[in-house]
C-alpha cells in the first residue's frame, strides 16, 4: 500500500483490509509513521510517536483490528507511557494507571502509537502552547487547529491516522472538529466511563471520545468506548443495540429546533448562519419539522459556571506539583492558568456550591426551552478559525476574565451541553468562502446518541464531505 491510498481510507476501511488480508498491521504503523515523519514538521500536531509504535499491542479480530491511533496528551491514560497535559509542570509525568478508555482502545484493535498537542490543561479552545508551541490547521497553517483536542484534529485532518482521541469539557472535541473539517461527537454524560481514576472529570462536563472523518466510524467507535465500570458516579441507560446497527435504520420525522440567533455576545458569521438555514432545508425536504428556537439559558450563567469549574481545577494543582517535586509558578504554568490558580485558591469553600447551583438553573433552563424538539440544529462556531493567539492562555495581553468572556462568547454553542449532558456532534457539512471548514452542530436528548447517528448519516448523504481534502495531507506527500 502506498500512502496516497493509505490517507483515503476512514478506519473503519482499512479495518476491512485487513480483514480480508490486503494489508497487515504493522504496514499500517509504517505508513503512520511516514507521514508523521512528512507531516508533522507543517503542523505539528505531534508530541511523540513511540520508537517502539511497530511492537504496541492491538486485538486482530476488534473492529478496528490493526487501525493507527494516537492519543490526547490529557484525559484517559496509557500506564507508563508520558502523560504531560500540555504543561511544562507535568514534564516527564508517567501515570501509573491504565484508564478503562485506553483497555477499550486496545481490545478493539486501535493501535496507539503516541500522544497530540493541546493547550495546557485544555483551557483553551485554541491550539497553542509554551511547553509544545503552535499547532497548525491543515486547511490553512495560520489559523487555529482549534481545542483542545488540537492535535488530534489536526493530525486526522492531514491523515497522518484515521481516528484519534479527543476529550470534551466545554467544546474541546466539537470545535478542532469544526475548525479541521471533521466529524467530532461529545457524548452523552455517563455513556463512556472515565474510570477507574476519573468518572466524573469537572464534576461530570467533559467526556472523552474520538475525532474521525465519517459517520460509520463515529458509530463503530460509540460500540468501542460505551458502557459503565464499578464505581461510575453516572449510569445510563444503555442502547437498544449496537450503534452500527443504527446506520441501516430508518430516522423517524422528528420536530427540530433551530438556533439562528446568537446565543452569547459575538454574532454569527453571515456564512455560517447561511450554512445553517441550508442544513435545515435539507432537513425539512427529509420530511422533518423545522422551526426557529429561542436562546435556551443565560449566557451570563454559563459566563460563571465555566470560569467556576477553572477555579476549582486549578485550586487542586498544589499536591501533583508536590509530587511531582516542583512549585506552581510561572515557570511551570502559563500566565492566565496562572492567574486561575491564584484566583482559585482565594475563593472560600461556599463558592464552589454558587457554581452548582447556576449549573442546575442552566439544565432546568435548557431543559424547559427545548423539551419539545427531538434534536437542535445549531452552528459549532460563530466564525471561522481564529488566528493563533487571539484568545490563547499564551497571550500575556490578556486576563484570565477576558479568557472567560471570551469562552462564553465564542463556544456558546457548546458548552451548555456539556452542563447538560446531552449529546452533540459537530458535522463538516459545508465549507465557507474563506475555504475553510464550516461545522454544523446537531444537539440530541440526553442518552440520544442513537438518533444523532442516524441524522448525521442522512446528513452525511445529502451533503456528503468523503471527497474534501485540506492542502496539508498525507496523500499529496506521497
Amino acid at each position: 500500500m502506498k500512502l496516497h491510498e493509505y490517507a483515503g481510507y476512514d478506519a473503519t476501511g482499512l479495518a476491512d483490509l485487513i480483514r480480508r488480508r490486503e494489508v497487515t498491521a504493522p504496514e499500517l504503523v509504517q505508513l503512520a509513521r511516514e507521514a508523521h515523519d512528512r507531516i508533522n514538521p507543517i503542523i505539528n500536531a505531534v508530541v511523540e510517536f513511540y520508537e517502539d509504535a511497530e511492537t504496541v499491542v492491538g486485538s486482530d479480530t476488534g473492529p478496528f483490528c490493526g487501525v493507527p491511533f494516537l492519543r490526547k496528551d490529557s484525559g484517559p491514560s496509557e500506564a507508563g507511557r508520558l502523560q504531560e497535559h500540555g504543561s511544562r509542570l507535568f514534564e516527564g509525568f508517567r501515570p501509573s494507571v491504565e484508564s478503562y478508555y485506553t483497555e477499550r482502545a486496545r481490545a478493539a484493535g486501535l493501535r496507539i502509537l503516541g500522544r497530540t498537542t493541546q493547550p495546557e490543561f485544555g483551557t483553551t479552545g485554541l491550539s497553542d502552547s509554551i511547553a509544545r508551541g503552535i499547532t497548525h490547521n491543515p486547511w490553512k497553517l495560520e489559523r487555529t487547529a482549534g481545542g483542545s483536542s488540537s492535535g488530534s484534529a489536526a493530525v486526522v485532518a492531514a491523515a497522518i491516522v484515521p481516528i484519534a482521541s479527543g476529550g470534551d469539557g466545554g467544546g474541546s472535541i466539537r470545535i478542532p472538529a469544526a475548525n479541521c473539517g471533521l466529524v467530532g461527537l461529545n457524548p452523552s454524560r455517563g455513556r463512556i466511563s472515565g474510570g477507574p481514576n476519573r468518572q466524573d472529570a469537572s464534576h461530570g462536563n467533559a467526556r472523552n471520545f474520538v475525532l474521525c472523518r465519517t459517520v460509520r466510524d463515529m458509530a463503530t467507535a460509540l460500540d468501542v468506548f460505551c458502557g459503565f465500570h464499578p464505581g461510575d458516579p453516572f449510569i445510563i441507560t444503555p442502547p437498544e443495540r449496537p450503534y452500527v446497527e443504527e446506520l441501516v435504520k430508518q430516522t423517524c420525522r422528528l420536530r427540530i429546533g433551530v438556533a439562528t440567533s446568537p446565543w452569547g455576545a459575538v454574532t454569527v458569521d453571515p456564512g455560517i448562519l447561511d450554512a445553517v438555514n441550508r442544513t435545515a432545508l435539507h432537513l425539512e425536504a427529509m420530511g422533518h419539522i423545522v422551526e426557529e428556537m429561542k436562546p435556551p439559558y443565560d449566557s451570563a450563567d454559563y459566563r460563571k459556571v465555566v470560569a467556576g469549574m477553572f477555579y476549582m481545577g486549578f485550586a487542586s494543582l498544589d499536591d501533583t506539583a508536590h509530587s511531582l517535586g516542583r512549585a506552581v509558578n510561572e515557570e511551570t504554568l502559563e500566565t492566565i492558568n496562572l492567574e486561575l490558580y491564584k484566583i482559585g485558591k482565594s475563593l472560600p469553600l461556599s463558592y464552589a456550591e454558587e457554581i452548582f447551583a447556576c449549573a442546575r438553573k442552566i439544565r432546568v433552563d435548557v431543559g424547559e426551552t427545548t423539551k419539545d424538539f427531538d434534536i437542535l440544529l445549531t452552528p459549532t462556531m460563530p466564525c471561522s478559525p481564529l488566528l493563533h493567539g487571539t484568545y490563547s492562555t499564551t497571550n500575556k495581553n490578556l486576563t484570565a476574565a477576558q479568557l472567560m468572556d471570551a469562552d462564553a462568547a465564542l463556544y456558546q454553542y457548546l458548552g451548555v451541553f456539556n452542563v447538560t449532558g446531552q449529546p452533540s456532534v459537530s458535522l463538516p457539512l459545508f465549507h465557507g468562502a474563506d475555504g475553510l471548514p464550516i461545522g454544523i452542530q446537531i444537539v440530541g436528548r440526553f442518552g440520544g446518541e442513537a438518533t444523532l447517528v442516524r441524522i448525521a448519516r442522512d446528513l452525511e448523504e445529502a451533503i456528503p464531505w468523503s471527497t474534501r481534502r485540506a492542502p496539508v495531507f498525507a496523500a499529496n506527500a506521497d
